[in-house]
């Protein structure tokens, strides 16, 4: 009787084995649904179905991945789909800082037309002496900015 009960058991566990889907079909049916994103790619082994390739943004990962895991026979599901590039922030623009034998050209341009102001350059700073009226500081300093200095040292006394 026990015999038959552990045989009985053993052939139940068989067939349920038997009838649970094959790692291929449940990756064919995975296939069909995802049919039209191609960005997107779905493998499976033993029962586990690992998402891969490029998503639109979070909400559209989370959307394939709840399809996914709703096909019979997905034990579980790993999703390694990364975010497009376009949703990211573009880098700063890099500052480009002259070297100082053409900044140095560039500041003397710019000075000489402020008469009793006088610049140096020594490692792209510009250090700035003499005279200027309070009127024509600021453009001064703002054409100084422009040539994108490191910094500029403003040693001016202002009448």
């Amino acid at each position: 009787m026990k015999m038959r009960s552990i045989l009985l058991s053993m052939s139940l566990a068989i067939s349920l084995v038997a009838c649970s889907p094959k790692d291929a079909d449940i990756q064919k049916e995975i296939n069909e649904k995802l049919a039209d994103i191609p960005e997107v790619q779905v493998t499976v082994h033993e029962g586990v179905a690992t998402i891969t390739g490029t998503c639109e943004d979070e909400a559209f990962k989370k959307n394939i991945e709840r399809s996914v895991r709703r096909t019979k026979g997905v034990k579980s599901v790993v999703n390694t789909c990364e975010l497009a590039k376009a949703n990211q922030e573009p880098a700063a623009a890099a500052v480009v800082i002259n070297p100082d034998t053409e900044l140095d050209k560039s500041v003397h341009k710019v000075v000489d037309a402020y008469d009793g102001v006088s610049a140096t350059v020594v490692g792209g700073v510009v250090t700035l002496s003499g005279e200027i009226k309070r009127d024509k500081l600021q453009s001064l300093m703002q054409s100084l900015q422009e040539l994108h200095p490191q910094k500029v040292d403003n040693k001016l006394i202002v009448k």
